[in-house]
């Protein structure tokens, strides 16, 4: 009964064993190589598999996920000769799970080596001021040479990029003196711009200032000109208008006494004036005659009165009248 019992167990775990080396379930974006009796036979996709037992096995197993793994950092040497220290990452897929299986040992290990030396390469071909600027270009130069190589293992490489670019140290200092001095050189070039824009500001202000001065200097005097010839002009009319009144006063009744007293009072302060002014006077001979000097004044007035005659010249001379010498004063006056 024993033995009977033991068989049975032995035949349980037998069975258990067969079906576990037999069904196979394949999870999703996987794939299963299956070699029977040591040759290819088949791809086994997602889902649930039964294979022939002792003679089908699955030998490689492989993620059709897109996969991402780091390129170990690397010395490079610039077209100038200038060591820099480059690592990346690199992304894939695998295309095809056979190629992948049977073309190559271990792509993953060949592929990193592939892209070291596609970067050093293109490194290689670039200044060291130029390797930041052309990453991306540097990127696209690696998928491309592995794209080439990667083709017959059944992957394919869909980018590359680097991650850090580290030059020696004294080379970066190099490089931050030389950032600063291009600094400060910007700076003092705006500075001047400046500078030179604030001189030619203020050069047009100044320009534009003296121009408004002057227009307005212009305006001025062609103002004042204007109103001394409106003044002139008003005196003149003012005046003609006087002479005018002046002239139907003297022709209408008691003109010429008004006249004669004009006369009068005009002589007797001139007189008094001219006393006032000087220490010595010289009085003619007929001071108190008062008359006699507004008759001839009176004289003078009528013969200008008249108009002279026609084609005859206007040469009148004023009547004289002499002045007999002045006596001879006492001594002590």
């Amino acid at each position: 009964m024993s033995a009977v019992f033991l068989m049975v167990v032995l035949l349980a775990v037998f069975a258990v064993y067969v079906v576990a080396k037999t069904a196979v379930v394949v999870p999703q974006q996987s794939a299963y190589v299956v070699e029977r009796l040591g040759r290819f036979s088949g791809v086994l996709e997602a889902g649930f598999h039964v294979l022939m037992p002792f003679f089908d096995a699955v030998r490689y197993r492989h993620t059709l996920k897109e996969q991402s793994f780091e390129i170990p950092e690397q010395i490079c040497i610039t077209r100038d000769n200038v060591q820099v220290a480059v690592d990346g990452i690199l992304y894939l897929k695998v295309m095809d799970p056979q190629r992948a299986s049977y073309g190559i040992s271990d792509y993953l290990f060949a592929i990193s080596q592939l892209a070291q030396t596609a970067l050093r390469s293109e490194i290689g071909k670039i200044d060291l001021d130029r390797t930041f600027e052309e990453r991306t270009h540097v990127n696209t130069q690696v998928v491309s040479e592995l794209d080439k190589a990667t083709g017959p293992w059944g992957i394919k490489v869909l980018r590359y990029e680097i991650k850090n670019i580290t030059p020696p140290k004294d080379v970066l200092a190099a490089m931050e003196k030389q950032m600063r001095a291009e600094r400060e050189k910007r700076a003092v070039i705006l500075t001047s711009e400046g500078e030179r824009d604030a001189a030619v500001n203020s050069a047009e202000g100044r320009k534009q200032q003296v121009i408004k001065e002057s227009e307005a200097k212009r305006q001025q005097q062609i103002n004042e000109a204007e109103g001394q010839a409106l003044a002139i002009l008003e005196v003149a009319k003012a005046t003609a208008e006087g002479i005018a009144r002046v002239g139907a006063a003297l022709a209408g009744q008691g003109g010429m006494e008004a006249v004669q007293l004009r006369v009068a009072e005009q002589y007797v302060k001139e007189f008094g004036n001219l006393a006032r002014s000087s220490t010595t006077v010289v009085l003619p001979a007929t001071l108190s005659d008062v008359g006699s000097m507004i008759a001839l004044a009176m004289n003078l007035f009528k013969d200008g009165q008249r108009p002279p005659p026609a084609g005859a010249r206007v040469n009148q001379a004023l009547p004289t009248t002499p002045v007999p010498p002045r006596p001879a004063r006492p001594p002590g006056t």
